[in-house]
């Protein structure tokens, strides 16, 4: 209980401490107008006080990631909580943090614009056909794991509930964004609060579990896998969201369009990560403590972590606390799902300069978006889910790589991204290298020196880029700064 209770205490702090340096940093305007009052279009653009916007933004990036990954990364010991809180503070809330202002900062304008903007057109073109591509792979999941939840919870049949979310996220994603985002996410907030604190204080009293069971200081460091899978750097991939996450990236801008004052950022920015990283790790915990270690972990999950998730939810707070739990689990993924299709509809809607004020707009681009989204359900669940992966810090890493760039056209301190960024690109790169699934199945050695090079040459790239820019839109900096 002692180490739960230090980690939770270290994101707090992190909050606290570390989130106001980066504040500081960026340097936060509160007399300058946000988006939410320059753009008002009341569909996208439309105030929204702190809390609820803090709420909406938990919501949309706190899909099946944050329980998921946990219980799967769980599989290599608490090894897994020192990423949540290392990787939560130091990269997921900065570049969270990052991606939010610098959207209000730039009329709400989405990561791809943001990205052509400090590191070049070549950069958002990649940015636009990346994001997409992994908002799709999002939304499928996102379908995927709540309907195999309901399903098992009512017995009835999957495909059904596959299509009545289909039918919410396409109603969601087109009406204005404080019709049903802004009035019911708050409440699921309340919800899924109820949730982590619930299963947390039952594993805490119970008689049957003990928290942390037999684990010591020295775990912490060590790769306690049963299948003896090598931690670096799956572990890095597996945990995305409670860690760091793109797809954070591509939600930010939405909330961005609704912040009444810059000076709600941290709040409502890196705060929803901390508040995703406190998730993370009490599923982390959950999962290492209710089936009493790693080994049983891997004996009762069966490769679905949904089966860890309804043990532990029912075995801990009975049916009626398990169900609501497990409810809460099943709200996750569906708030994020569909912010994650209206997402890519903004996206399109920027790069093909196409306003959302009309109706009829908004379902040229939404109907595809969902028709593609359709035949990906077909595809095995486990296949999306690696690609999701992968995908996802990718896209961290493209929004630190941004964000860099924005650091150092200010001359500012922009070692704060420019580090995560360099650790994510060598985790990714050198994933994608040694995977045999996924990538070319180096060993990992080489594949470690080759992101490592890799990984130093584009950090070169991205400051000689980002200094060429600071001359190159020095009258728009004025203006923006």
């Amino acid at each position: 209980m002692l180490w739960f209770l230090i980690c939770v205490g270290l994101l707090i702090g992190g909050y606290f401490i570390y989130g106001a340096f980066v504040e500081k940093v960026f340097g936060i305007n509160t007399q300058r107008k946000t988006p939410a009052y320059t753009q008002t279009d009341g569909v996208d653009y439309v105030p929204m006080s702190k809390g609820k916007v803090y709420l909406i933004q938990l919501l949309n990036i706190a899909g099946v990631g944050p329980i998921f990954g946990p219980i799967l990364g769980a599989l290599y010991g608490p090894a897994a909580m020192l990423w949540i809180v290392i990787g939560c503070i130091f990269a997921g809330a900065v570049h969270d943090y990052f991606s939010g202002m610098l959207s209000v900062r730039n009329n709400g304008q989405s990561v791809p614009n943001l990205a052509g903007k400090y590191l070049g057109k070549g950069a958002k073109n990649f940015m636009n056909i990346f994001a997409i591509i992994l908002l799709l792979l999002v939304g499928v999941v996102f379908i995927s794991a709540p309907a195999g939840l309901l399903g098992k919870l009512t017995g009835m049949s999957v495909t059904m509930f596959v299509g009545i979310i289909f039918v919410y996220y396409l109603i969601a994603t087109i009406v204005p964004v404080d019709k049903i985002i802004g009035r019911l996410y708050p409440f699921f907030g309340a919800l899924l609060m109820f949730m982590s604190v619930g299963l947390t204080i039952a594993i805490m009293v119970s008689d049957q579990h003990t928290l942390l069971p037999g684990f010591t200081p020295g775990d912490f460091l060590q790769n306690l896998n049963p299948k003896d899978a090598p931690l670096w750097p799956a572990l890095f991939i597996t945990i995305a969201c409670g860690a760091v996450s793109g797809f954070h990236a591509t939600q930010s801008p939405l909330m961005a369009r609704c912040v009444e004052n810059e000076s709600n950022g941290r709040f409502v920015f890196y705060g929803a990560m901390i508040g995703e990283g406190i998730i993370a790790l009490i599923w982390c915990a959950i999962a290492l403590s209710f089936y009493d270690g790693v080994q049983g972990l891997n004996d009762s999950m069966g490769g679905n972590p949904a089966n860890v998730v309804y043990g532990a939810s029912t075995g801990l707070l009975g049916a009626v606390g398990g169900f609501m739990a497990v409810l809460g689990v099943i709200v996750l993924p569906i708030t994020s799902g569909d912010t994650a299709f209206r997402s890519a509809r903004l996206i399109l809607s920027e790069y093909f300069n196409m306003p959302q004020v009309k109706i009829s707009k908004r379902l040229v681009l939404a109907i595809p978006l969902f028709v593609i989204g359709a035949i990906l359900t077909q595809v095995d669940f486990g296949i999306i889910w690696r690609y999701f992966g992968v995908a996802n810090q990718a896209t961290a890493v493209m929004m630190l790589w941004t964000a860099s760039a924005y650091l150092i056209r200010h001359n500012k301190l922009h070692w704060i991204c420019t580090v995560p960024a360099m650790f994510m690109t060598d985790v990714v790169i050198s994933f994608l290298l040694s995977s045999s699934t996924l990538g070319a199945g180096l060993p990992m050695t080489v594949a470690t020196i080759a992101g490592t090079i890799t990984t130093v040459c584009i950090a070169v790239l991205v400051m000689y880029i980002a200094k060429g820019k600071a001359q190159e839109l020095a009258a728009s900096d004025i203006e923006e700064a």
